[in-house]
């Protein structure tokens, strides 16, 4: 069985409206994303301390409906309800398949150094004999196949030299914190926004049988860490310097990750007042920060 997709974009003051006007048309789900995602003008959305969520100042919303669905006049009588313009919209055919079986198959195990492997929940370890981080990474980032994974993956690999404190700030699925406790850290915190990549990371640290301790970013307690390291992105990451600098013990050590290279001059600036950060890692046009608190 096949289905359709309907897209269209909309503004930031009308995309919550729409979307619920969507379901109210018959849409079956609803997802929304950057309509600038992967340019230049992509805009990195950051929230934290219990505020509301915000939408991008322009939105590309996508409605999945049943094949038989006459797609222009969902689209005409979630407009209408909401109160927007129509919006011209594009529909493609959407084929049954197994969900699970596709998403597994984009993740392989891999090997980000000597000793330490990425191994999917559902694969075998190739070398049983590494340091393995079994990984299920649900609804949250952080599988390795991204470049910006993998360079603080390398960069944890480098640097723990066993013993330290670490603190993985936006820890998505858990992977840098249980990767670091993995390596020999002592203890490992991870923190998040995402409560469902909380609820994530605790499965996958679980399934390590790891102890890592993992909280919202909105409780600020705990100590200052030995190693912190935060994969974002630019523009979160410069926001979130007095915070980074204050969880980095001194003398400690501080990786950012999530920077694009033409970006990696303005964060460099945003941590000066507490760290001398060098790049540390370049992959695909991502760069890793690293330096040493003051």
């Amino acid at each position: 069985m096949s289905w359709l997709s309907i897209s269209f974009e909309v503004g930031a003051s009308d995309v919550e409206s729409v979307t619920d006007a969507l379901l109210e048309a018959g849409a079956l789900a609803v997802d929304v994303e950057d309509a600038a995602a992967g340019s230049e003008l992509e805009e990195p959305l950051f929230s934290e301390g219990g505020e509301p969520p915000r939408a991008w100042r322009q939105n590309l919303v996508r409605a999945l409906v049943a094949p038989d669905s006459d797609a222009g006049a969902i689209v005409a009588a979630a407009c209408g309800r909401a109160g927007v313009a129509l919006a011209s919209h594009d529909v493609r055919v959407v084929p049954e398949q197994d969900w699970v079986r596709a998403t597994q198959a984009q993740f392989a195990p891999i090997r980000i150094s000597a000793r330490l492997w990425i191994v999917p929940s559902w694969h075998d370890p190739p070398d049983p004999a590494a340091l393995n981080v079994v990984l299920d990474p649900g609804m949250a980032f952080g599988t390795g196949n991204h470049p910006t994974t993998r360079l603080c993956l390398r960069w944890l690999a480098r640097t723990v030299a066993g013993g330290e404190s670490v603190i993985d700030y936006g820890c998505g699925s858990g992977i840098l914190a249980i990767a670091a406790m993995k390596l020999g850290a002592a203890g490992a915190t991870g923190i998040d926004i995402d409560p469902q990549a909380l609820v994530a990371a605790r499965e996958n640290a679980i399934q390590n049988r790891i102890h890592v301790e993992f909280r919202a970013a909105a409780d600020r307690a705990g100590r200052a860490a030995d190693i912190v390291v935060a994969n974002i992105l630019a523009q979160p990451l410069i926001v979130l310097a007095p915070v980074l600098a204050s969880l980095t013990a001194p003398h400690g050590r501080l990786a950012l990750a999530g920077i694009l290279a033409p970006q990696a001059a303005e964060v460099r600036a945003a941590y000066g007042q507490w760290f001398e950060m060098v790049e540390d890692g370049e992959e695909e046009n991502w760069v890793l920060l690293a330096g040493a608190r003051k």
